[in-house]
């Protein structure tokens, strides 16, 4: 008997027995505008409406062959709740934040019913409509920013690493750790919604802070935050993010969602005996700009260098072409 899509994912999250093909799977986005065609559905209500948001996560199953559904596609579910005045975009404009509410680095004023604002409460119920439609069958995916992705939407990105470049170390680490309980929070009532494994997306890339900056700053409370799940997390960050690999199997992630500008091959043989390992194919010179044979000879690279689940290396343009997600499919479910 042919394994499910739910336990093709729940078992290469923990590396564990193989099933009858890798599978494909992408824990932030694989919205396009080809798929909310398919689908009838599309931006902005997708970001605000429960019913929209997992029907067109449903799609991504359905449609496409993806052996996950992931019903939230923006950043700033939390940071609506936290104060921001989000722009929730259109079909061809993905959401983004007007204010940064606490660019003086004041105490956070965390509503004591965050979890039933609109913007937050919209994915819990999205994921329980998955769960009773899906069931077992396919694997549920959640999503929640980790403190330092929230705390550049509570204080602005480059406020936020400006402070971290004037050595205001305390500062960064206090607002950190008034955000943490909103992470674990969400990420908890996900879990209760139906989700069955969460991507916590924490934006310490290489291109902004160093590996010091991780291991000084912030991987004391991915440490905290992992020790506090109810389920398997998956790490996403992005960009190029070689020199802390080790650091992120240290914090205690289950999975590590990575980009294609990181070799799958390396990737494997530094933390792949450590942790599971999503991605990996390129977003923009493939998916977007590129043929369906580009993203199915990229899938198939990562499926020989050992990379677990596959799929994008991140949310995918909203201009991608349906055909070059096919690809993706095409090369999982090859000889199987």
């Amino acid at each position: 008997m042919k394994s499910t899509s739910h336990n093709l994912v729940m078992s290469a999250l923990y590396n564990g027995r193989k099933g009858d093909r890798p599978p494909a799977g992408n824990p932030t986005s694989i919205v396009c505008h080809g798929l909310m065609d398919a689908a009838g559905i599309s931006f902005p209500e997708a970001h605000v409406d429960a019913n929209a948001m997992a029907d067109l996560a449903l799609a991504g199953h359905e449609i496409l062959g993806f052996d996950t559904v992931m019903p939230e596609y923006s950043v700033h579910q939390e940071s609506a709740a936290l104060g921001c005045d989000v722009d929730w975009g259109d079909r061809d404009t993905m959401p983004d934040s007007k204010t940064s509410p606490y660019a003086d680095f004041s105490d956070i004023q965390i509503p004591e019913n965050i979890l039933e604002k609109p913007s937050m409460r919209v994915v819990l119920d999205a994921l329980s409509i998955l769960r009773h439609n899906v069931g077992d069958k396919v694997a549920i995916i959640g999503k929640v920013m980790g403190p330092w992705t929230l705390s550049y939407h509570m204080a602005g990105t480059q406020n936020f690493l400006l402070r971290i470049g004037m050595g205001e170390k305390e500062k960064v680490i206090k607002m950190m750790r008034q955000l943490m309980p909103v992470t674990i929070a969400f990420a908890r009532a996900q879990f209760q919604a139906g989700a069955d494994v969460l991507v916590l997306a924490d934006h310490v890339t290489g291109d902004l802070a160093g590996p010091h900056h991780y291991r000084e700053l912030l991987l004391p409370i991915h440490k905290e935050i992992t020790s506090q799940m109810g389920g398997p997390l998956i790490l996403h960050v992005c960009g190029d993010c070689n020199d802390r690999l080790e650091l992120f199997a240290e914090a205690g992630f289950d999975v590590y969602h990575f980009e294609f500008q990181m070799d799958a091959q390396v990737v494997v043989k530094k933390v792949g005996h450590r942790m599971s390992l999503v991605g990996c194919v390129n977003n923009p010179q493939v998916l977007y700009q590129g043929t369906p044979d580009d993203a199915y000879a990229q899938a198939r690279y990562a499926i020989e260098a050992g990379v677990n689940i596959i799929g994008p290396e991140c949310a995918i343009p909203l201009a991608t072409p349906l055909e070059n997600l096919e690809a993706i499919i095409s090369a999982v479910r090859e000889g199987y």
